[in-house]
């Protein structure tokens, strides 16, 4: 089988204005150059763009909930929804892993913003995001590697006593978060890493974790491949510029570790390169699969190996729906039905995270 390459085609060359040349590109999200520099600048569909905006924190509360900013000095970067709440308890956690094919996007953006502040309010939760090192960068396994110093911070702030905090949000944090239950949620290649990630905590073992414990986790439509094309991937058609075929396949050669295949166990965590899932300490999983997605097939052929391996697995289809749809709060809020759908998938997350 062929390495995870990107397949260039014959096209004239581009040149920037500052005269490096352009030697692959992800048409709208990333161009890299003759000297290894990366451009990750939006040159796709302007209407897309307010997607991409940062989202400033704020401290008086919005809709329910304050969002505040932790930068960290050696340590992933935190951002923290806090919803409001009349109970005076600790509330469980939800790390997200963000999504981008491990090559490009922000937490900070409006279409994680939208989704996450809401299912912050719904669950209640305190939702914890990170900015993940990207490709190709930072190849694989640099994303994992993040996640779990995401959640090595996560306890640290919250195991430290009272008064030795000197930024204000991680005490809010410290007196919020119920560590012992702690929930990962990642979209896209994000689900990726809520297989993995919490798979390394597993295997750490319960003692080297204590207080913090993950209770479950959330894949949302995961990015899990194979290197030959599934039926879903030959049939079905994006109708989206945030997920096609082409970006799957160049994000995967840029992110995983050169001469790797998308049979690599971070990708095909199903198959024969991965270790047996029966060996594979994991938390009960929910899985997200859209009907429409691309990689609709290798989604369920990971939850249908889960199930064979014993593993605690349920399954929510997102019927008529795309990849990350759930992201495109243009839709959400204007397409009843896309609205519906989100509705469903943040119901479902409630209701796993109460049972868990």
């Amino acid at each position: 089988m062929a390495p995870a390459q990107s397949q260039q085609q014959h096209q004239a060359t581009v040149v920037s204005p500052d005269g490096r040349k352009v030697v692959d590109e992800v048409s709208g999200w990333l161009r890299v150059f003759d000297d290894g520099g990366i451009d990750r600048t939006w040159t796709g569909p302007p209407e897309a763009l307010p997607l991409m905006q940062r989202v400033e924190p704020y401290a008086v509360p919005r809709d329910g909930h304050t969002l505040h900013d932790l930068p960290g000095e050696g340590e992933p970067d935190l951002r923290v929804y806090l919803p409001e709440t009349k109970d005076a308890g600790r509330l469980p956690v939800i790390v997200q892993l963000h999504g981008g094919g491990f090559c490009i996007s922000d937490p900070s953006w409006l279409m994680y913003h939208h989704f996450y502040a809401r299912l912050a309010c719904a669950v209640p939760a305190v939702v914890v995001t990170a900015q993940l090192p990207l490709a190709p960068e930072h190849r694989l396994p640099a994303q994992m590697d993040a996640g779990v110093d995401v959640l090595r911070r996560l306890r640290s702030i919250v195991t430290a006593d009272t008064g030795t905090l000197e930024d204000p949000a991680a005490e809010l944090l410290r007196k919020a978060a119920d560590v012992s239950r702690v929930f990962l949620v990642g979209d896209s290649s994000g689900g990726n890493l809520v297989h993995h990630v919490a798979a390394r905590v597993g295997e750490d073992g319960a003692d080297a974790w204590a207080p913090l414990r993950v209770a479950g986790g959330v894949p949302i439509h995961p990015g899990f491949v194979r290197a030959t094309r599934s039926r879903s991937e030959l049939e079905n058609t994006s109708d989206s510029v945030f997920f096609t075929q082409d970006m799957a396949d160049k994000f995967l050669a840029m992110s995983l570790p050169e001469g790797a295949t998308k049979d690599h166990p971070y990708t095909c965590p199903m198959g024969p390169n991965a270790p047996p899932l029966e060996s594979v300490p994991l938390p009960p999983m929910l899985v997200a699969v859209a009907e429409k997605d691309l990689i609709r097939d290798t989604n369920l052929e990971y939850c249908d190996a889960l199930r064979a391996a014993g593993k605690e697995v349920e399954v929510l289809i997102n019927r008529g729906m795309s990849h990350s749809f759930y992201l495109n709060k243009f839709a959400v809020d204007m397409d009843p039905t896309t609205g519906e759908r989100a509705q469903e998938l943040i119901d479902a997350i409630k209701n796993f995270v109460a049972r868990h």
